[in-house]
């Protein structure tokens, strides 16, 4: 688009913010270039429905439901997406594009084949630029599921991995409060983000109106943004 070229940011200040971000440690940690040895584009990935670390997650749980492996995978992977790009976004003014990621042989972690990205401030709409370079790669992983998720269930991962990773971003930069707490809760009026849950606290507390289905594993509990947190409900 043409505005989105007229808003390109330098590699060398894409590197630099995503070098800085991954200093939050965890999922904020999104590594560009380096040797291909290792790695593959995402989209194969997401075009086999993340299969193996579905099936990875589901031994670890212990559970014979597939659905909750997948869906664990899935949130997982929505953490991975929405926090190195929420933070360039709040410290950098930078909205890094995701088109090239690519993601790691033996697990989830992913990188950047190349450093791209645009400039916030020059864009029209950051929030919708950012809401679209994370929920393309989450429409593409739920395309090709070769299991039926309930798709409001796999929104409602969506926007829990956004308030988790905005969460995360508060507690490291608190000074952030209010440009973080505006962002979040903008991208959560966004397409499919719209009506899968509130914030109910002022350091970013939520809850959503589906259930990621963690419960239903062996020896888990429902997660603190649950919709049946604090009260027995029917099985999602």
């Amino acid at each position: 688009m043409t505005e989105h070229a007229q808003a390109q940011a330098s590699a060398e200040a894409v590197t630099a913010a995503l070098h800085d971000v991954a200093a939050l440690g965890g999922f904020f940690v999104l590594p560009v270039g380096g040797p291909d040895e290792g790695w593959h584009p995402l989209d194969r990935s997401s075009a086999s429905g993340f299969t193996d670390l579905s099936a990875a997650v589901a031994r670890r749980y212990r559970t014979g439901e597939p659905r909750i492996g997948v869906s664990i995978a899935h949130l997982g992977h929505a953490a991975r997406l929405w926090s190195p790009a929420l933070a360039c976004v709040l410290l950098h003014g930078i909205v890094p594009d995701l088109t090239e990621l690519q993601r790691a042989d033996d697990g989830p972690a992913l990188r950047l084949s190349r450093p791209a990205g645009w400039c916030a401030e020059r864009l029209p709409d950051p929030a919708l630029a950012l809401n679209e370079q994370v929920m393309r790669h989450l429409r593409a992983l739920e395309a090709g599921l070769r299991i039926k998720i309930a798709p409001r269930l796999l929104d409602g991962n969506a926007a829990s991995a956004l308030v988790g990773s905005a969460h995360v971003l508060l507690s490291a930069r608190p000074e952030l409060r209010e440009p973080l707490t505006d962002l979040t809760t903008r991208l959560l009026s966004t397409g499919r983000l719209a009506g899968t849950g509130v914030i109910t606290g002022p350091d970013l507390t939520f809850r959503r109106r589906s259930c990621c289905l963690y419960y239903r594993a062996p020896n888990s509990s429902k997660c603190g943004d649950c919709c049946l947190a604090g009260r027995d409900g029917p099985s999602a």
